[in-house]
């Protein structure tokens, strides 16, 4: 009798451990390493395009998506956003970090490079970019233009403009 329950307690440990689902995204590394010291100096001047109702409703799609781990599924949603505003810095941006995310370093830089072209050069997407830049190079065996991404991060934190 006992070693019925002792296989049931482990057919049961077995079962639980396969229908574990992915970590959460705040576990990994692009939260801890480019959103959330991004949204940590976000005191100053911050500068977001315009996006329509279906670029808004597909990058909530895709973050349902990530935060399941289903990276995947969420790049093909920015992707379709994408094909309506080429240039968003921000979609652009959400694209590298689930590139990251994919551990596709090469794209994730590709894109986070394309976002800083397009986006504007101070607040938090403009620091995101470059954290996204440094975490990929360092990935990509680039440890000096890691250095100078993060250091680059930095400066597009400014403070607010005297009188606001």
């Amino acid at each position: 009798m006992a070693k019925i329950r002792l296989l049931g307690v482990l057919a049961l440990l077995t079962l639980a451990a396969c229908s574990s689902a992915p970590a959460p995204v705040e576990d990994r590394e692009v939260n801890a390493r480019v959103r959330a010291p991004a949204s940590e100096d976000k005191a100053g001047v911050q500068v977001y395009s315009l996006q329509n109702p279906a670029v808004k409703q597909l990058t909530a799609q895709a973050e349902v998506a990530e935060h399941a781990g289903d990276f995947d599924e969420a790049s093909g949603y920015i992707e379709r956003a994408l094909r309506i505003q080429p240039r968003d810095p921000q979609l652009l941006q959400h694209m590298a970090e689930i590139n990251l995310q994919k551990k596709d370093y090469q794209q994730a830089l590709n894109f986070a490079v394309k976002s800083y072209e397009t986006g504007p050069r101070v607040g938090e997407i403009c620091s995101r970019n470059w954290r996204t830049i440094s975490v990929a190079r360092e990935h990509l065996q680039d440890p000096g233009g890691a250095s100078e991404a993060e250091a680059r991060a930095s400066q597009c934190m400014n403070t607010r403009p005297k009188g606001l």
